[in-house]
């Protein structure tokens, strides 16, 4: 079968997105992936075809100039921001590109990235089956459990459900500005949407989420085409990425990350040099990504590795903790080598990341504007001391391994479509 993938232009997505689209291509399917010039260096190096759209208005180099802003944002400002000033353009060009690149390619099924926001409805307009995938924590507007913007916990009070149902507006807030264009596109194309569901555009094949569903919180009703498969893992399809292992000493390590998109606040990378600064019985490895300049971080203490990128699931497999963002893909990746965390989450999902991780006892997390080195520090120290958060983190090791996510994702995709 003919299937192509379309994913939002940026490494958490792609990172998912192109290990499950090589896996269905190792199952006999020929595959395409859709997307920018940027998309391409993934695509390719996962093994998968790779269908260029939107040269124009997002020539190769542009993504990263795009989203720069975003990397000094923190908090709900963090989606306000990217659905504001990327989602509605990338709509826009995406809607009107996709259907001849599909018509070229003869595709039957096409597999959509959630957030690309209201793509789902090219394929509507075409008839075409569609499954969607979230790659980050999938987002919940029933008012049962927090929507994943917030790092509230979970509690099933009415006052705690009345709270979940604020947030679902301040969600729909949040993607009003990309609605007029999406209501606009379905009217030319003859699309009939009730505007006032939210899951009328919703594939009714099938939606799949790289959440356990062990990691999330427990109550919500999801419809009968939502599959929790687990992480889409499998150690290939990347770039490889040079890292100076004869510099590890042999210590307990710690592994730290801000992400790819949100990790451009010096206060977060500063408080972790000073906290593990403090400890000298531990080796760290800080990666600060594209966004944020080493030099700036001053003086860096003996036992810190600074670098701009890191082979993070090689890392995590030798690390006793895990210093993270929050992200979901490093969440999963953490858990799917029996590491605990410390959660400093910035934006977009990696508060309902966090609080997921206090939940299930698998780490803590401190919110950034509660973030000082003595808070920190403590945190770091809790977790490398106690059995428990390891012990929690190998469950969920265990259960990950269990449910072969990225088989039981292609599965999905394959029923849906046949």
């Amino acid at each position: 079968m003919k299937i192509g993938f379309v994913s939002l232009p940026v490494v958490g997505h792609l990172n998912p997105m192109t290990t499950l689209a090589r896996s269905l291509q190792s199952r006999g399917h020929e595959i395409f992936f859709i997307g920018v010039p940027d998309v391409e260096p993934f695509a390719r190096a996962a093994g998968l075809k790779f269908v260029p759209f939107c040269e124009n208005e997002y020539p190769a180099g542009s993504v990263a100039k795009l989203l720069a802003p975003v990397s000094k944002l923190h908090g709900l400002e963090v989606m306000h921001w990217t659905i504001r000033e990327t989602s509605v353009d990338l709509f826009r060009a995406a809607s009107k590109y996709l259907p001849q690149k599909l018509a070229e390619t003869h595709m039957e099924g096409l597999v959509i990235d959630t957030l690309h926001a209201f793509l789902e409805l090219v394929p509507m307009s075409l008839g075409m089956p569609y499954v969607q995938v979230w790659n980050i924590l999938q987002i919940d507007l029933s008012g049962t459990t927090p929507p994943c913007f917030f790092s509230w916990p979970h509690e099933s009070t009415q006052q705690a459900v009345a709270r979940n149902l604020e947030g679902v507006k301040v969600v729909s807030e949040i993607f009003a500005p990309v609605v007029p264009f999406a209501m606009s596109y379905a009217e030319k194309m003859g699309l009939q949407i009730d505007w006032n569901d939210f899951t009328a555009t919703t594939s009714k094949l099938a939606i799949i989420t790289q959440t356990p569903k062990e990691f999330d919180f427990p109550g919500t009703s999801w419809p009968a085409q939502f599959h929790y498969t687990g992480p889409f893992h499998d150690n290939d399809g990347r770039e490889p990425i040079a890292f100076p292992w004869e510099k590890l000493s042999g210590k307990p390590l710690v592994y730290a990350s801000m992400g790819t998109l949100v990790n451009g606040l010096a206060k977060a990378y500063k408080t972790i040099i000073q906290a593990v600064g403090q400890l000298p019985e531990i080796q760290v490895v800080l990666s600060v990504g594209q966004n944020f300049k080493a030099e700036s971080l001053g003086t860096i203490p003996s036992n810190v590795i600074v670098v701009p990128t890191a082979p993070q699931i090689e890392l995590l497999k030798r690390a006793a903790l895990c210093i993270t963002h929050a992200g979901l893909n490093t969440a999963l990746e953490s858990l799917g080598q029996g590491t605990p965390m410390v959660a400093i989450p910035i934006g977009y999902d990696q508060p309902g990341v966090a609080a997921r991780i206090t939940h299930h006892g698998v780490g803590e997390f401190v919110d950034i504007e509660e973030l000082t080195v003595k808070r920190l520090r403590g945190l770091i120290e809790k977790v490398l001391n106690s059995s428990g958060y390891r012990e929690k983190a190998r469950w969920f090791q265990n259960v990950i391994a269990q449910t072969r996510g990225l088989d039981f994702a292609a599965e999905v995709i394959e029923r849906a479509f046949k």
